[in-house]
């Protein structure tokens, strides 16, 4: 009998890649039919959502959702990877930045901004990933992006060394921002250097931790978010005739109504038919499930 198709949201423990959360997935599941949706760092904690059997397909369009995060700062220090895990390049003491000072800096990079990600990325220059290229010992230069963060938040800020200040902050933005260069770029706008110390994801979309399951729980009870409710919990929704069902099924296209992006279509009797999108003019489809 194969794996139910549907989503596991896990939260993910540290010191695990996605990688290894979606081969112990495969695992529990019973199927090598198992794909996750946005990358977290081996640092990073919190949500990861994984797709089973015939939710692969859901993945893709999923990792274009927006996406929430709590995080520290650490200013006073300038790191390699921009984060905690690789050394440290440079330092300047944080005892003289303010809460205006923070507060204004942290403005500065909330809204739609241009942002280089950061150098240790999964980004590939010609053909290689970034990453590999930094730990080779070349030098690597990336070409800003546009995000969008609609959210940065300051929580907390405390003295925890001489000249080290860790701000606790929430962050809420678009698919492709990286924390990491959030936490690097705060750091160069106060002049004293940044890097990340603690990330967690705290949600995928309409995925929260409080929908995700450690892989201990996973191990001893292995939940799954049904294929029907994982696309009416992440897209809008739309009920369809069994006629018009039929034309879903084959991929066929549909006359447009009020969608605005990807919407799933649902047959007379509940059952989820496809994922389809608004483009020239009729609704189209991006993933045939029927």
């Amino acid at each position: 009998m194969s794996a139910e198709s549907g989503l596991v949201i896990v939260d993910k423990p540290t010191g695990w890649t996605s990688h290894d959360v979606v081969a112990r997935i495969r695992r529990l599941a019973g199927t090598r039919r198992v794909g996750h949706a946005g990358t977290l760092d081996p640092m990073a904690t919190g949500v990861l959502v994984l797709g089973v059997e015939r939710a692969t397909r859901l993945l893709g369009h999923l990792a274009l959702t927006t996406k929430a995060y709590t995080a520290t700062v650490r200013l006073g220090q300038a790191t390699v990877t921009d984060d905690a895990e690789g050394e440290v390049v440079s330092s300047a003491s944080a005892d003289g930045v303010t809460r205006e000072a923070l507060d204004a800096a942290v403005a500065g990079l909330t809204g739609r901004i241009d942002q280089v990600p950061s150098a240790v990325s999964a980004i590939k220059v010609d053909g290689k990933r970034s990453y590999a290229r930094v730990r080779s010992g070349d030098q690597v230069e990336l070409a800003a992006r546009p995000v969008t963060v609609s959210a940065f938040d300051v929580l907390d800020a405390r003295r925890t060394e001489p000249g080290l200040l860790d701000v606790d902050v929430a962050v809420e933005c678009s698919s492709g921002t990286y924390v990491r260069a959030l936490a690097r770029d705060l750091g160069r706008a106060l002049g004293v250097g940044g890097h990340l110390t603690a990330l967690r994801r705290t949600r995928v979309g309409p995925f929260t931790l409080a929908a995700a399951r450690t892989l201990e729980q996973l191990e001893s009870m292995f939940e799954v978010v049904p294929l029907a409710a994982a696309v009416s919990m992440a897209f809008p929704v739309r009920s369809v005739d069994a006629e018009t069902a039929r034309v879903v099924a084959h991929g066929g296209r549909l006359p447009l109504a009020e969608e605005v992006g990807p919407t799933g279509v649902f047959g007379p009797s509940g059952e989820v038919l496809a994922l389809m999108e608004p483009r020239d003019g009729a609704l189209r489809p991006l993933v045939v499930f029927a």
